[in-house]
């Protein structure tokens, strides 16, 4: 806290400046991170009365003044808060107060595969709504038959990313399939990756024109006879990398190429990040880690349950979890990640 309240004070001075919302953008910047440490210092300090005040109700009891009743109940209160508190601070990285973008793509098994991806890209903008964050829609690609082949979506509001960046990996789904006529049990996989979106001004990366290559198409899925006649959707291809980011969210092909540009330069900022993780964690031997890209959950419906497994978190009503319901999951890897412990797969 002591740190958070500098900050703030830092921050604060510069908004006396009488030429500071001459670069508004940057003034935007200052105030928002003036909000989000003002956010963790309310939180803080409300945590202390409530304790104060159980302390206070636990020495009434002592002399007849308070029931054991009323102790308890404000003993519960104030653990709640706590808990709260110390699952929040988890998200204590750059990045995690940061916007995010989610890609899924649906693995191998055709049309299965392609209308699980669909659910899945439901699920996460059900949770991403009742959250309160702001979804807007950056690329969609149908599948032959059903579903999707793969979508991006982009998620905005404060720590985004942070509550998100625990659902990169494989998604596996078992079911009785809809799209076979013998009714047989299908296992079907997709994959979704999470990355920060990161700001004009909040990081530097270096991108060389010679470095990117840029296709423009037609662009596909929902969006009416407009998608379907002008190559407004464009593709941007960095070579030193190889990755590939699509965008297809805007009416024009300029409009597009700048959000593809940001995507671009926030896919860099997420390698870097992970190149600097895989260094740590090579230093921190016999921490079990997931790795980039493996499974890390089953949703298994004619069992009626869903396991992440890392944490081992499970419920046994996978219609709430496909509806959005994803608070749970989240919360158990955040507060897992700082001592992750295996955790065996149920038989199927």
């Amino acid at each position: 806290m002591d740190n958070r309240l500098r900050e703030i004070e830092d921050l604060s001075s510069q908004t006396l400046d009488p030429e500071f919302w001459n670069d508004p953008k940057r003034a935007e910047g200052i105030q928002r991170k003036i909000g989000l440490n003002q956010k963790w210092v309310d939180e803080y300090n409300t945590l202390a009365r409530e304790i104060d005040d159980l302390e206070g109700l636990f020495e009434f009891q002592k002399e007849g003044l308070s029931t054991e009743a009323e102790v308890d109940s404000q003993y519960e209160h104030a653990a709640g808060i706590l808990a709260d508190a110390e699952f929040r601070s988890t998200m204590n990285k750059k990045e995690d107060e940061m916007s995010a973008v989610l890609n899924i793509n649906a693995g191998a098994g055709g049309t299965e595969a392609c209308d699980w991806s669909a659910m899945l890209l439901r699920m996460y903008k059900m949770w991403a709504e009742r959250a309160g964050f702001k979804v807007n829609e950056l690329f969609e690609q149908d599948g032959d038959v059903a579903g999707i082949k793969s979508a991006s979506i982009e998620i905005v509001g404060d720590y985004a990313y942070g509550w998100l960046k625990g659902e990169n990996g494989v998604h596996r789904l078992v079911r009785i399939s809809p799209f076979n006529a013998q009714g047989k049990r299908q296992t079907s996989f997709a994959s979704v990756f999470v990355y920060p979106l990161v700001e004009d001004d909040s990081i530097e990366i270096d991108l060389r024109p010679d470095d990117i290559e840029m296709d423009v198409f037609r662009a596909s899925g929902a969006g009416g006879q407009h998608v379907n006649r002008t190559e407004s959707a464009v593709r941007l291809r960095h070579l030193p990398s190889g990755i590939v980011v699509e965008c297809q969210a805007e009416r024009s092909q300029h409009q597009n190429r700048d959000r593809a540009m940001q995507m671009l330069r926030s896919r860099l900022y997420e390698q870097e990040l992970r190149r600097r993780q895989e260094e740590k964690e090579k230093v921190e031997a016999g921490k079990s880690r997931i790795e980039w890209g493996s499974q890390i959950r089953s949703y298994v419906l004619d069992d009626r349950w869903v396991k992440d497994l890392r944490t081992g978190y499970k419920v046994h009503n996978p219609e709430p979890v496909l509806n959005g319901d994803l608070d749970g999951f989240l919360k158990a890897y955040l507060m897992w990640q700082s001592n992750p412990v295996p955790v065996e797969e149920d038989e199927e």
